[in-house]
């Protein structure tokens, strides 16, 4: 697989995002052997492997812990903090009190001695950013991270947060139907020499074109409050994803194929995570790091109508440091 680069971190062109092994998604949970994708993207050459504390909460560090036992070398691992207070204090907290217990536990539920790649998940209004990475400096002086990265964090956030110490990465979402880092966020980055990693880059299953229609989600299923899955917006976003089915069926690939060689086409410091359940739909994802996009293609991908409806829910948007 071809190399890309966070910041000094060099990693696989793409990489696995494992929430829906446990969470979020229906059917999460169901599967002893739900850790048999990540074992396979490790022999297909993937190395970032994603997870974080608040998925279940911990379950889904406890399965990348499992999945890890003897093969903790061969992988960049990620984890985030600061959507669960460990303090009583309010739901997002970075104070490093809080870092520092989440750490440790997920270091405990991670069986490792270090976390590659330690993010803050949402940016804690209550906390200057320069504190919170103050804190984080700590812990790579104490070797318990190597990486500091940031989660769905604004542009001001981010360069104040770079003065304080080097960010790896930013992670957010980022795809053919939600592009919003692009006006301000990739430019400040690529300005500053940090990378992104895109989370989400399928739209939640959408832009691979098997859904096509909501009724056999679980009502513990997140899209089901997804306003862009709501009954307003998903026929329009339908015909999006017909759309990219038309333009794949040219370019020779699967929809998600397509899906995710756009992403990669944006740059080698861009690294999706798509995430699965299933090893076959591994397999298909990691295959579009060989897929070729001519600039037509491309061009043709770009007039695509981003998605119609917010990508959160209201309530969820609020943590969004915009």
């Amino acid at each position: 697989m071809k190399r890309a680069h966070l910041g000094d971190l060099g990693v696989a062109r793409l990489g696995l995002g494992t929430m829906g092994m446990s969470f979020a998604y229906t059917g999460a949970g169901s599967d002893d052997a739900e850790s048999i994708p990540i074992h396979r993207a490790i022999d297909l050459g993937v190395n970032l492997i994603e997870t974080a504390e608040v998925y279940g909460p911990f379950i889904n560090e406890e399965l990348v812990g499992r999945a890890l036992r003897g093969r903790r070398e061969a992988v960049v691992l990620a984890t985030k903090f600061g959507m669960m207070s460990h303090t009583g204090r309010h739901r997002l907290d970075s104070s490093a009190e809080n870092i520092r217990i989440a750490v440790d536990g997920s270091l405990g539920r991670l069986d490792t001695d270090r976390i590659d790649l330690y993010y803050q998940h949402r940016v804690d209004p209550d906390t200057p950013i320069e504190e919170t990475v103050g804190e984080l400096t700590k812990l790579i002086a104490a070797g318990k991270i190597r990486y500091i990265g940031l989660s769905e964090a604004g542009a001001n956030t981010i360069r104040r947060a770079h003065s304080v110490h080097p960010i790896t990465a930013v992670q957010s979402e980022y795809s053919l139907w939600t592009r919003d880092p692009e006006s301000e966020v990739l430019p400040l980055l690529r300005e500053l020499g940090i990378g992104f990693v895109a989370y989400s880059p399928l739209g939640r299953g959408f832009l691979t074109g098997a859904i096509r229609s909501t009724a056999d989600f679980l009502d513990d299923d997140l899209r089901k409050s997804n306003p862009r899955f709501s009954d307003r917006n998903f026929g329009r976003n339908l015909a999006s994803a017909d759309q990219l089915r038309d333009i794949s069926a040219d370019v020779g690939a699967s929809p998600a194929q397509v899906a995710l060689a756009w992403l990669l086409a944006k740059g080698p410091d861009i690294v999706p995570i798509p995430g699965t359940k299933h090893v076959s739909r591994l397999e298909e994802n990691l295959a579009a790091d060989t897929v070729e996009l001519t600039a037509d293609h491309v061009t043709r991908l770009d007039e695509i109508p981003p998605a119609a409806g917010e990508h959160h829910t209201a309530e969820q948007l609020k943590w969004l440091d915009r």
